[in-house]
């Protein structure tokens, strides 16, 4: 054997928001359709992605240092309404307590 290991590696993304490099799969990948921030769960979608932790506090500083038109390299500003909706309500779900217990 040549004494290498086969450790898989995880692709890194920077967050548009916090700019910290995380794993892809902890990141929601964002497209830009017709002037507006659509979240890309799936990261299917066509087109230029960027990347975003699935908080509110991501998405508020992505928005505050106006970053979607740097990331996209597209004339602003960018709508993120539908994706502010995505992220509160997964948000929301993440925040849910998993395991009930009864007393």
């Amino acid at each position: 054997m040549s004494g290498r290991t086969h450790a898989r590696v995880c692709p890194e993304r920077t967050c548009v928001g916090c700019r910290e490099r995380a794993a892809k799969d902890d990141l929601l990948r964002i497209v830009a359709i017709e002037g507006e921030c659509v979240p890309d769960p799936r990261g299917t979608l066509p087109g230029r992605g960027a990347y975003l932790h699935r908080t509110r506090v991501c998405l508020d500083l992505a928005v505050r240092r106006r970053v979607f038109p740097r990331a996209f390299r597209g004339r602003g500003p960018f709508d993120v309404t539908a994706l502010r909706r995505f992220v509160e309500r997964t948000h929301v779900d993440q925040a849910a307590p998993v395991d009930q217990a009864t007393p």
